[in-house]
C-alpha cells in the first residue's frame, strides 16, 4: 500500500507578508501590483485607491470572503472589496520561504516531488511503515501522525501553516489537501471515496478545467459521483478515448502516477509586466534598468540551481498584446549576469521597438550542470 501526501501552503504569499506585518493579521489583504513608496512609509493603500491593470497574486481568507481570488484584476477586485489592503508582491522573499519549508520537509521525508513555489507531493510510505514498529496498529492513523509532524516542521522552519492530504495516490491527495484549509490534515482511504469525494463538484478534480466542466454540466454530470456513474462509452464519445477513460478512473479515485523526485529544468526565466506601458525611447533609461535587473535575478536563479545555459532569449509583449521572442545560442554556457545581459541585448536589437511595451522577459535555456 502506498501513502502519498500533498502539502499545500495556506495562502502562501499573503501569509509571508503577515510574517512581516503581523499587525495586519485578521484584515482583508490582497497581494498584487508593485512595490510603492506608501508601503515603505508604513502606509498600506486600499484597493479603492488602486489604478492600473495589475492582477491579484493571492489574498488572505478574509479577502476571499468577498469573492476576491487569485488571477482577478485588481480593478475588478476593488469593486468587491474596496477596503481590502493592497501589498506589493515580493517574490524573492517568497522563494526564500519556499526553500525553507521544502528543506524542513525533506529532512523528515526525502522523497519529494516539487510542484511549484507553494506545493509538493511526498511519498510517506516508508515513514508510515516505520511507525508500525512503535506499535500503532492502524496505518492510516500513523499517516495522520506523519502529516502532523510535517506540519510542525514547516511551522517551526517558517512560521507558516500548511494543509496536507494523505491518500493512496497523488490525485486524491491533491483533492484532500483542499478539504480542511487552512491548517488541516485530511486522510482518505480508497473506500472513503464514495462518501467524501463523490459529493464534490466534478471541476474539483485536478485535470478537469472550466471548458470540460461546462461540457459535463450540459450532460447533467455535476458531481464527481455523477462522473463515476457515467457510462465510459459516453465519456469516450464526448471527450475522446484517452481523456474520457482518465475521467472515469479519476472519478473512482484511481491514479497510478509515481512521486517523481528528480526533474531537470529545461529553462529558467524572469519576466515582469509593467503597471503602465513603457516606450523604448522615452522610457529608455527605466527599461534598461529593469532589463539589467531581470538579468541579475536570472543569474542568481542559475547560481542557486547550479546551472549554466547556452541559449539566451527575450520576450516582449506590446500594448496591442502581440508577443515576440528572440534568442541567441552561444558557443559556451554562461551563468553570470553580465554575459546574460550582453546576449539578451543582442536579441533586443532584432526586435521592432516602435510600439509601447507592457511586458519584458529574459530566459536561459539549453541548460547544463555547472
Amino acid at each position: 500500500m502506498r501513502f502519498i501526501a500533498h502539502l499545500d501552503m495556506d495562502a502562501f504569499y499573503a501569509s509571508v507578508e503577515l510574517l512581516r506585518y503581523p499587525e495586519l493579521r485578521g484584515r482583508p489583504l490582497v497581494i498584487g501590483g508593485r512595490r510603492r513608496d506608501t508601503e515603505e512609509a508604513g502606509r498600506f493603500p486600499t484597493l479603492r485607491e488602486y489604478t492600473g491593470r495589475g492582477v491579484i497574486t493571492t489574498a488572505t481568507y478574509e479577502a476571499r470572503a468577498f469573492g476576491v481570488n487569485s488571477g482577478m484584476g485588481l480593478m475588478k477586485a476593488a469593486k468587491l472589496a474596496p477596503d481590502a489592503l493592497l501589498l506589493p508582491a515580493d517574490f524573492d522573499e517568497y522563494r526564500r520561504l519556499s526553500r525553507l519549508f521544502k528543506d524542513a520537509v525533506r529532512a523528515l521525508a526525502p522523497e519529494i516531488e516539487d510542484r511549484g513555489i507553494d506545493e509538493i507531493y511526498i511519498d510517506v510510505t516508508r515513514l508510515v511503515e516505520e511507525g508500525a514498529e512503535d506499535g500503532a496498529p492502524d496505518p492510516w492513523a500513523r499517516a495522520r501522525v506523519v502529516a502532523i509532524d510535517l506540519q510542525r516542521a514547516v511551522r517551526e522552519a517558517t512560521g507558516l501553516s500548511c494543509s496536507i492530504g494523505v491518500t493512496p495516490n497523488k490525485l486524491l491527495s491533491k483533492l484532500a489537501s483542499e478539504m480542511e484549509k487552512p491548517g488541516g490534515v485530511t486522510v482518505l482511504r480508497i473506500e472513503d471515496v464514495p462518501a467524501r469525494v463523490w459529493p464534490l463538484a466534478a471541476r474539483k478534480l485536478n485535470g478537469i478545467g472550466p471548458k470540460a466542466a461546462a461540457k459535463l454540466e450540459a450532460l447533467g454530470i455535476r458531481t464527481i459521483g455523477d462522473l463515476a456513474r457515467a457510462e465510459p462509452a459516453l465519456l469516450a464519445a464526448q471527450f475522446g478515448r484517452s481523456y474520457g477513460a482518465w475521467m472515469h478512473e479519476a472519478a473512482h479515485g484511481r491514479d497510478g502516477r509515481e512521486v517523481v523526485t528528480r526533474s531537470e529544468s529545461k529553462s529558467v526565466s524572469r519576466e515582469t509586466t509593467f503597471e503602465s506601458d513603457l516606450h523604448a525611447v522615452r522610457d529608455r533609461e527605466r527599461l534598461s534598468r529593469i532589463f539589467t535587473g531581470l538579468c541579475v535575478k536570472l543569474a542568481g536563479d542559475l547560481e542557486r540551481k547550479g546551472y549554466a545555459g547556452r541559449t539566451i532569449g527575450i520576450k516582449l509583449r506590446y500594448d496591442d498584446f502581440r508577443t515576440v521572442t528572440r534568442d541567441l545560442t552561444l558557443a559556451e554556457p554562461v551563468a553570470d549576469a553580465q554575459a546574460i545581459r550582453r546576449a539578451a541585448g543582442q536579441c533586443l536589437k532584432r526586435v521592432p521597438l516602435e510600439r509601447r511595451i507592457r511586458l519584458l522577459g529574459v530566459r536561459v535555456s539549453a541548460l547544463s550542470k555547472r
